[in-house]
């Protein structure tokens, strides 16, 4: 299997300062807990501890704010998703994949369903290049790249299932690891990758790049 996005700029590839970290995390948190639509620039600025004209230097628009929050997020399943492109076996691949998706998800709750389907959120991606190419390359590894009615329903299916689930009040009780272990085994069967009872599946798990919870 090819590195096809050796060439594709990495999401979250700009430097940001100190500054604008904070105020990225708690645009993170903000969003995660009341959407996009409804942070204002005041919110922002009363919990990073700062003016709002000290966030205006940072960032000039709130679009702005919005895009390399979501570039902050998305850019933590590069590494994994670069590891699944170099693999020559495309089910340990996906395995790989598969794992890092899902433990950012649970990682991160409460924001993920926001994070796929708020309605700001989304209008602004569809318009963002470095997003569009890292979310063909993202579903090609997983469900190839054969266009048709079957793969827009698995990825439906599956990005539903990613984010839905792991914000659900049904779950809120669930423990993280209980969770994941449910959660594969579902998308597993969304992406027709079969359940993990081989070394394969575990060296797959044991090679997935893991990243801190923000």
């Amino acid at each position: 299997m090819t590195a096809r996005g050796a060439q594709a700029i990495r999401l979250g590839f700009s430097s940001r300062s100190g500054a604008q970290m904070r105020t990225l995390n708690a645009a993170l948190a903000l969003f995660a807990e009341h959407g996009v639509g409804a942070t204002s620039y005041q919110m922002i600025a009363d919990a990073s501890g700062v003016t709002k004209g000290a966030i205006y230097h940072q960032f000039k628009t709130k679009d702005e704010i919005i895009i390399a929050v979501a570039e902050m997020e998305l850019a933590k399943l590069d590494d994994a998703l670069e590891a699944a492109e170099a693999e020559d076996d495309s089910d340990v691949a996906r395995e790989l994949l598969l794992n890092r998706i899902v433990d950012h998800a649970v990682e991160h709750r409460q924001g993920a369903n926001t994070f796929q389907f708020d309605p700001v959120l989304v209008r602004l991606l569809s318009g963002h290049a470095p997003f569009q190419r890292f979310v063909e390359r993202l579903y090609g590894m997983l469900v190839g790249d054969d266009e048709g009615p079957d793969k827009l329903v698995r990825l439906a299916a599956l990005t539903c299932v990613v984010g839905g689930t792991v914000a659900h009040p049904l779950v809120a009780e669930v423990d993280d690891e209980t969770l994941r272990t449910q959660m594969l085994n579902v998308v597993r069967q969304l992406v027709g990758l079969p359940q993990p009872t081989t070394r394969a599946g575990r060296a797959a798990r044991s090679r997935t790049p893991r990243t801190a919870s923000a």
